[in-house]
């Protein structure tokens, strides 16, 4: 009897080290794997994990790092009526209007806008012929210098480059103090490298965009106001429109501003 006692308690000895030695094991698998799991869900939290346009799941690592936008740049404020601005470049900024501008340029005048960004430098003429009321509020703007600073807050790869937004943290909303008419819109549709301004339900007082490829030609409507084409650097527009996250509406991934927008006669 007492050899078979010895016997059970040698056996259950034996058995409580096996079920320790399992329990271990488990213990440090749960905690090695558990690890990993923590590590995605806050990844998971602080980035997109969709990749733009076909819903599929990735990593972390392809998807790209949004940038914060700074604030924009100080500027002066017209209260009044607005004068015509000093064509040779010698206006201090100004960031707000109480209105709209006056005819500044003459009928149908030839002229092209030399937009200097950090990234590169976009020469486009400006059709005062169809549009002149935007190409009058969009020179007025640039000599005010009221573009000099501002970054491009929307970049939609294959689609457009858009900028002329003061307001901050919203971009989306900013503008000049006053609203465009709902007016000069074309009939027959977008190209690559054609500047219209923005809107939402009004006609954005600053806001344009590039448009930057074929595809975005021929996804937009024809309800924004067409005001003038690239001549050189379109290859840099699509670059910049390239510098977004599509998943986030154009949110961008690289920070490009506007250095100065200088008008001059297109026949120069």
């Amino acid at each position: 009897m007492a050899q078979a006692r010895a016997a059970r308690r040698q056996r259950l000895i034996v058995l409580g080290a096996v079920l320790a030695f399992v329990v271990v094991v488990v213990v440090v698998a749960a905690v090695l794997l558990g690890g990993d799991d923590d590590s995605t869900a806050e990844d998971a939290a602080t980035t997109t994990t969709t990749a733009p346009g076909d819903g599929s799941s990735t990593s972390s690592t392809d998807v790209p790092t949004t940038v914060s936008l700074p604030a924009a740049p100080t500027g002066a404020t017209i209260e009044d009526d607005t004068p015509c601005p000093a064509e040779d470049g010698s206006e201090e900024r100004v960031s707000t209007f109480a209105q709209a501008p006056p005819t500044c340029i003459e009928e149908g005048e030839a002229l092209e806008a030399v937009i200097e960004t950090s990234a590169g430098t976009v020469t486009a003429t400006l059709d005062a012929e169809a549009a002149p009321t935007m190409v009058n509020n969009f020179v007025v703007l640039a000599r005010y210098k009221y573009f000099d600073g501002l970054p491009f807050h929307r970049l939609m790869p294959d689609f457009v480059a858009q900028t002329g937004s003061s307001g901050t943290p919203d971009y989306g909303s900013g503008g000049p103090g006053y609203d465009m008419p709902d007016i000069e819109k074309p009939t027959d549709g977008y190209a690559p490298g054609d500047l219209a301004m923005a809107r939402s339900d009004a006609v954005s007082g600053s806001q344009f965009f590039i448009v930057a490829s074929e595809n975005g030609a021929t996804a937009l409507t024809n309800e924004y106001p067409r005001f003038g084409k690239v001549t050189e650097g379109l290859e840099l527009v699509a670059e910049l429109a390239a510098k977004g996250d599509e998943a986030s509406n154009g949110t961008p991934t690289e920070l490009v501003t506007i250095t100065s927008v200088t008008i001059r006669s297109a026949q120069d």
